[in-house]
């Protein structure tokens, strides 16, 4: 009888292990690697981890299971110097554990930890499936975000509802976007653009966020769910007899309607749309709504009874919910949420590196009285349109942080988070902000890339750690007054013009640093080549700094040929035109080197979500279109949005911006030989490019090393 109940212990304590999912997420990192780890969950009204050495191996101890991944993250950045990145989700422990000399404990009061943008979920995350989640969310719980997004299938409870209301297949294929486009619908900003979407596209969402939201549940993750505030199609003022505003336009697009709180079915269609969401994928604690993002017009809506609405359907679905909103622009707007209970609302800071709205009385978007009282995050934006470059206010980012939490406004300061519009970029950036709840005092950026290099890279470097000051304080020392949307934009990514500068409409970007230091930080990394040759991030990283360092060159060879073709010489043109061109192709030389600076990763993620030759084809129009006009001649051109999302891409370098630029060059050719010249409907290239199959190039793929060696060479001769 003994012996039954010592199996039946042991069979109970197996289960308990195996059923802890940080387990499961380290055997993801390395086959094996738990075996080295004593995971222990306990009871606290802190968030914290505590590391400790027992024998051989390492207790990480956790009031929840996203601190206890965080906690394992931390001891494998700080102990065995191991990096966890988007480009790096694997790692190779030594034999032997690094000990740790004494109990290590990390608390903090910054309870919430939030990822994502709505914008994230199309610039990056549009054509996802379940394997690349998966990475994601193991990404999440490592960085301590125990508060994401959580978007996917949204359409699918937009689908059903509009069914029950009336509405017909066509319908509601009319007013669902495409899969490229799913953020801007969901945002109130267009209906329709890029679908309409094949019945299985549906099928295939729902299973994958359910998915998502079990494996978030499992690591003690709070998803934030699309919760309901006024959006119908413009045509239900007519189809349903609903008092609804027109919005108005965004960028070329007419807006969905927005259904007045007033309207008695407004309680009704929120309840259905509440009803369906839980029906598919349950219920949230937090639900994210945004009325009037960007511009929408509020002509003639009561806000404080708008307000009033939406938190009422919520907390209909589910009382203890909380509305997380935007802060945006005029949003959220101050009569809108100024009477509402606090403690029901949670509002992210979107862009407090520059534009901070918390009350921050040097802030171009001042609120004087904050977020009125209710609970918010201290949150980076960074990127925007998923554009590539190497980017940041690394101190001023660590400065605001502790200056947000050492005020009045700090009471209510809850959380951080990360809403990039676009996310695989500049992993430094992103590492940095989820550390912060995790550290009780101010630090240099100086002092905190020490350890960044060492982990980084598996050891320390001097010349390394070098290159990342100098980049630490030029590209990534934005000045604090900047409000430039992300990266200081690549020429070669814009459309040709005698006065490029920026390359998408809002840009705002300067010469906030001297270009020389990025090519100087990229050659102090290819001199320490040898020493780390075959180290992956090294090598995406040697590959990154090289991209800029060749933009940065591109950039001053571009001011050269426009000189020339001012000052009508026409060899001199030649010469720089040609030059140009070879930077260009240098650059889709050496990106085609990673996967992740590859146009092919792109559009094989959607084209493989296709299960037809059609869908397919739908998939892959999404994902060219995304990243190139954006949108419709009119919304392209005279609504902006054109080169919004471009990439520094091998594949659209080599095929679509040289194509452009030589179209440009040629042209300013034949003016001269001519005598003549003809305007160039880029729209109508652009278009033509979209429209033509796209097909990987198979080849053999170059080593970084010596291609980022050969193009650093080849910069000044």
């Amino acid at each position: 009888m003994k012996y039954l109940k010592l199996i039946w212990c042991l069979l109970l304590f197996s289960t308990v292990i195996q059923a802890n999912p940080v387990h499961n997420l380290l055997e993801r990192l390395e086959k094996g690697a738990s075996k080295h780890f004593i995971l222990e969950k306990v009871k606290s009204d802190k968030d914290f981890f505590e590391l400790e050495s027992k024998g051989n191996k390492i207790v990480v101890r956790g009031n929840t299971y996203v601190n206890l991944a965080a906690g394992v993250r931390w001891y494998l950045k700080y102990y065995v110097h191991a990096n966890i990145s988007w480009n790096n989700m694997n790692i190779a422990l030594p034999a032997v554990l690094p000990t740790i000399p004494e109990k290590e404990c990390h608390e903090t009061d910054i309870l919430l930890r939030y990822d994502l943008n709505y914008c994230t979920y199309s610039y990056s995350m549009a054509f996802w499936d379940w394997e690349r989640w998966e990475r994601e969310i193991d990404w999440m719980a490592l960085h301590g975000i125990n508060m994401p997004l959580t978007i996917t299938g949204t359409e699918c409870v937009w689908f059903n509802v509009l069914k029950k209301l009336g509405y017909s297949h066509e319908e509601i294929n009319e007013f669902i976007s495409g899969p490229g486009f799913f953020a801007w619908w969901l945002m109130n900003n267009l209906e329709g653009w890029g679908g309409p979407n094949p019945d299985s596209w549906y099928v295939q969402r729902a299973a994958l966020q359910k998915k998502i939201i079990n494996r978030m549940r499992e690591l003690d993750i709070e998803p934030v769910f699309a919760g309901y505030s006024g959006m119908v199609p413009n045509n239900a003022k007519e189809k349903l007899s609903l008092n609804v505003t027109d919005p108005g336009i965004w960028c070329g697009y007419r807006r969905p309607a927005f259904l007045q709180p007033t309207d008695p079915k407004f309680a009704q269609i929120a309840e259905l749309y509440y009803k369906e969401m839980t029906r598919l994928f349950g219920k949230a604690n937090y639900y994210s709504m945004d009325p009037f993002h960007e511009g929408g017009s509020i002509e003639g809506v009561n806000l404080e009874e708008a307000g009033k609405a939406i938190m009422s359907a919520m907390k209909q679905c589910n009382p203890k919910a909380a509305w997380v909103a935007q802060a945006w622009g005029a949003n959220p707007r101050a009569a809108m949420i100024k009477n509402l209970n606090k403690g029901d609302m949670v509002v992210l800071d979107l862009y407090s590196e520059s534009r901070p709205q918390w009350g921050d009385p040097e802030s171009t978007w001042y609120r004087k009285e904050g977020f009125n009282g209710h609970d918010w995050i201290y949150c980076m934006l960074l990127n925007y349109g998923g554009n590539v470059g190497l980017h940041g206010k690394m101190q001023h980012v660590i400065d605001e942080y502790f200056k947000a939490r050492s005020i009045s406004f700090g009471k209510t300061l809850k959380g951080v988070g990360i809403t990039m519009e676009g996310i695989e970029n500049n992993p430094v950036m992103y590492e940095l902000l989820c550390e912060l709840p995790w550290h009780t005092e101010k630090f240099s950026k100086d002092e905190w890339l020490k350890g960044y290099v060492t982990s980084r890279y598996g050891s320390f470097s001097q010349s390394l750690y070098e290159a990342w000051v100098r980049l630490g304080n030029s590209i990534y020392n934005c000045p604090v007054v900047s409000t430039q949307q992300g990266t200081h934009e690549s020429v070669f990514c814009a459309r040709p013009s005698d006065e490029v500068y920026q390359v998408s409409s809002w840009s705002e970007m300067s010469d906030y640093y001297n270009p020389m230091e990025v090519i100087q930080a990229a050659e102090q990394f290819a001199s320490v080549a040898d020493s780390f040759r075959g180290n992956n991030n090294y090598e995406y990283d040697l590959v990154d700094i090289v991209r800029q360092a060749v933009a940065e060159k591109g950039r001053m060879v571009y001011k050269m040929m426009i000189a020339a073709k001012q000052a009508k010489e026409k060899t001199l043109f030649k010469d720089c035109s040609r030059r140009f061109m070879e930077l260009l192709m240098w650059q889709d030389r050496l990106l085609s080197t990673r996967p992740e600076f590859g146009l092919d990763t792109w559009v094989n993620r959607a084209t493989h979500l296709g299960n037809t030759p059609e869908e397919k084809k739908l998939y892959e129009w999404n994902a060219k279109v995304q990243i190139t006009t954006w949108g419709n001649r009119k919304a392209a051109d005279e609504g902006g949005l054109r080169d919004y999302a471009h990439r520094e891409w091998s594949g659209l370098l080599k095929d679509f911006y040289a194509m452009r630029w030589q179209v440009y060059i040629d042209e300013t050719l034949n003016q001269w030989d001519a005598d003549q010249s003809h305007p160039i409907d880029y729209y109508a290239l652009e278009e033509k490019w979209i429209d033509q199959p796209y097909h990987s190039i198979e080849k053999t793929k170059e080593n970084a090393i010596k291609v980022a060696k050969e193009i650093l060479s080849g910069l000044f001769y």
